[in-house]
């Protein structure tokens, strides 16, 4: 199964951060790499981040870029990358390891969110089910890929939207359908909290597809935030 180097970009994450990195602790005790890559905070993060990673990046902003960024410099045989607002529940680990030593060159785990709202719960239903019936992972659900096969794809499009997208249709054509994992993230539901549930899910599918019909990325970035 080998070494898992763990690349988490982040943006202004001080608060949010160390749980993740607390979550992550036990498997940097077993040897696996933690990088973290952050955007330009301005809140500390950098020094929230140091004492439970074993790299700490600064980078341009951009999400593809700080995690192409992170990649770069990562020692183990396969990447997983996890969002900073992200939780790790023990379970997840040993279920991406094992998807791995059953020979899966990529994956995605399901996602939970952080509340107990039935429509969140119906809308993480819905993305996992999506995800599967697609073959399509998104980056909440901790896109894990092996070296070999990220580097065949040359990594993510460094757009400014839709870069999780752009990747899992590169190594779906190129390695094949991602493993399933069925061990669930949890991440945070403040953004369809803040937005409206279904406002933000309507948003998200619309933009989707004009991404598919072949809109620019910076367009559908503008919108989004």
């Amino acid at each position: 199964m080998g070494r898992l180097s763990i690349v988490i970009p982040c943006l202004n994450e001080a608060t949010r951060l160390p749980r993740l990195l607390a979550d992550l602790a036990p498997l940097r005790k077993q040897g696996h790499e933690i990088i973290v890559v952050d955007g330009g905070s301005d809140d500390g993060t950098l020094n929230e981040a140091a004492p439970g990673a074993d790299r700490v990046l600064s980078s341009v902003p951009g999400r593809a870029r700080q995690m192409n960024t992170g990649a770069a410099i990562a020692q183990g045989d396969t990447i997983w990358f996890l969002h900073a607002d992200s939780r790790v529940p023990a379970n997840v680990p040993v279920a991406v390891l094992e998807a791995l030593g059953a020979g899966h060159a990529w994956g995605r785990c399901r996602v939970r969110l952080s509340s107990a709202r039935w429509s969140l719960r119906v809308t993480a239903l819905l993305m996992n089910l999506r995800s599967c019936l697609t073959g399509i992972a998104t980056g909440d659900q901790g896109i894990f890929v092996t070296c070999s096969a990220f580097r065949s794809v040359r990594g993510f499009p460094e757009i400014a939207l839709m870069e999780d997208i752009a990747l899992s249709r590169s190594l779906k054509r190129r390695v094949g359908r991602p493993a399933c994992v069925r061990a669930s993230l949890v991440t945070s539901a403040r953004r369809w909290e803040q937005r409206g549930v279904w406002r933000t899910v309507l948003l998200m599918w619309r933009l989707r597809f004009e991404y598919w019909l072949g809109a620019d990325p910076e367009r559908l970035a503008r919108r989004y935030q």
